[in-house]
């Protein structure tokens, strides 16, 4: 019995140092010790004291210098009026599992509305085991937007890191963040009009579609899931859902994206620790990949390049600025922002329609005019040089293209890569910024969509109307739904024709669809459908 409690409180401890120290190497639990003899209360106690004193001391030696940090910022920064109003709440943990809190993605959550009541839109709090200056503000958020490398740095947790690699674009700063940033856009450049890109688009939507044929009823978020992976896979690595390392990848895939957004605890088998392992498989799948296509080239010469179609890592072999993990590295990113935040888009774009009729009806008569001519010659034609197309013909001549309306209210990105997950320690001693002071070393976290939801900014700010942007400026400080600055999402244009294509093919089908009410987006901090957004057909 002794022998188990103190395994117990051993485990306890390792765990407890774990969540906030992770160990950059795999660890495993100690096993059970098992007492081959009777033993004495006193050499029980000798042999606990012998194991717990050095592990109470390295808990001491971490966390003591962060107790006296919280009791010195605390009595400090109370007495400097020109912070931030708020509260640092509980040492260590300060108000972060309050900030975590599931809600409906529609709202701002309790957390933020009840801050923002009783300090202002922006307060200070302590998140992530940091002093943190919380901005719901509309000039702030552009403020840090704007001036990202020369008064901010992106500062992620460190547990990110682990798991997105040091070289990924999501975590790189300074010119490293550039390079891989001039890369993407380039590529994104090449793709978003290239009839090929368009046509497999189109493809891969009526194929999902055709699949539902007899169904009553579908979970859309997979359904998008499978459609934005099949589409980013074939533009990046050049495979097809028939291929079977699109199957390997996509099931190492999903255990990555579980594990991205959890305790930061690397024992042998969490959530983390599957996730870090996952990357790693699917970074040998790449660099496989890469070697065969390097053998290819070797083996046939100029001949090579004019068989097949030219993917992202076709190109990216050609980059000679870029080392080897740097394109690893770059393909799980695209993999990532083409998967992920594309699919959970098109989800809520679903969602939202399914609960407005009235936008669905307009969104059908814009597609049945597109029908007219071909959807694939439209987008080609108008290139997205304007995210509110307009049909150039017929009596919905003026008709909006609704897609960047979703992305006002319900951004797919909440508190997470290049949304409100933004931390930003100050590179200054000390910043005023109206009439505010943030310290250096401070993180500075902006809530995007707390702009969006602002009723002194938008009447009825909480309702869904996709007309809103129709009189106003989408450039506007108020509208950035794919972040902004540096850290502006280079997919932007590719994840809008996607959604695109499944929208008019779906809207077309010779089947009704309805959403379930009680089947909302919450935020995790990521937003997600609890119940995976049930979707009920009627094809009669």
């Amino acid at each position: 019995m002794a022998s188990a409690w103190l395994w117990s409180s051993t485990t306890f401890l390792m765990i407890f140092i774990s969540i906030f120290f992770p160990i950059p190497l795999p660890i495993s639990l100690p096993p059970p010790i098992t007492v081959t003899a009777a033993w004495s209360w006193p050499q029980i106690a000798i042999s606990m004291a012998c194991l717990l004193v050095p592990l109470t001391i390295i808990t001491l030696i971490h966390f003591l210098p962060l107790l006296i940090l919280h009791h010195d910022h605390r009595h400090n920064n109370n007495n400097n009026k020109n912070l931030p109003k708020g509260s640092f709440g509980w040492p260590l943990l300060g108000e972060t599992l309050g900030f975590l809190n599931p809600h409906p993605s529609t709202s701002l959550g309790t957390f933020l509305q009840d801050h923002c009541s009783r300090y202002g839109k922006v307060f200070r709090s302590h998140l992530f085991l940091s002093p943190t200056v919380v901005s719901c503000d509309q000039e702030l958020n552009y403020f840090i937007l704007q001036n990202e490398g020369k008064l901010f740095e992106c500062s992620y947790p460190k547990p990110i890191h682990g798991i997105l690699g040091n070289v990924s674009m999501l975590v790189a700063v300074g010119d490293t963040h550039r390079r891989l940033r001039n890369v993407a856009l380039s590529l994104v450049n090449v793709t978003k009009s290239n009839p090929e890109f368009l046509h497999d688009v189109e493809m891969t939507a009526t194929m999902i579609l055709k699949s539902w044929s007899g169904k009553e009823q579908v979970l859309f978020c997979e359904e998008a899931r499978k459609y934005s992976f099949n589409v980013i896979v074939k533009q990046v690595l050049g495979l097809t859902p028939k291929d079977p390392e699109t199957t390997r990848i996509l099931e190492d895939f999903l255990t990555f994206m579980k594990g991205l957004i959890s305790l930061p605890l690397y024992v042998a088998g969490t959530p983390y620790a599957r996730a870090v392992q996952a990357r790693s498989r699917i970074a040998s799948s790449v660099k496989a990949i890469i070697e065969e296509r390097k053998r290819r080239r070797r083996m046939e010469g100029e001949g090579y390049f004019g068989k097949g179609k030219v993917d992202f890592l076709e190109i990216l072999l050609g980059v000679e600025t870029l080392s080897e993990d740097e394109k690893v590295s770059f393909v799980l990113d695209s993999l990532l922002g083409g998967y992920e935040t594309t699919s959970l888009l098109l989800a809520m774009v679903v969602h939202f329609l399914g609960q407005s009729p009235l936008a669905l009806s307009h969104l059908k008569v814009i597609n049945e005019a597109m029908r007219c001519g071909n959807i694939v010659k439209f987008v080609h034609r108008k290139a997205l040089k304007d995210v509110k197309f307009r049909v150039p013909f017929g009596p919905c001549q003026d008709a909006p293209f609704y897609i960047i309306y979703y992305l006002d209210l319900y951004s797919p990105i909440k508190e997470l890569c290049r949304e409100s997950n933004y931390t930003l320690p100050f590179l200054i001693s000390y910043l005023f910024f109206l009439d505010y002071l943030i310290p250096s070393g401070w993180k500075v976290l902006p809530v995007f969509t707390a702009v969006h939801l602002d009723p002194s900014l938008h009447p009825n700010a909480l309702k869904f109307d996709p007309w809103r942007w129709e009189s106003e400026d989408q450039t506007s400080k108020k509208f950035t739904p794919f972040g902004g600055g540096l850290r502006c999402c280079p997919g932007s244009e590719l994840a809008k024709v996607e959604i695109a294509f499944f929208l008019h093919h779906l809207v077309l089908q010779n089947f009704r669809w309805r959403t379930e009410d009680s089947d909302g987006p919450l935020a995790f901090p990521y937003v997600e459908f609890e119940k995976g957004l049930l979707l009920n057909l009627d094809h009669s």
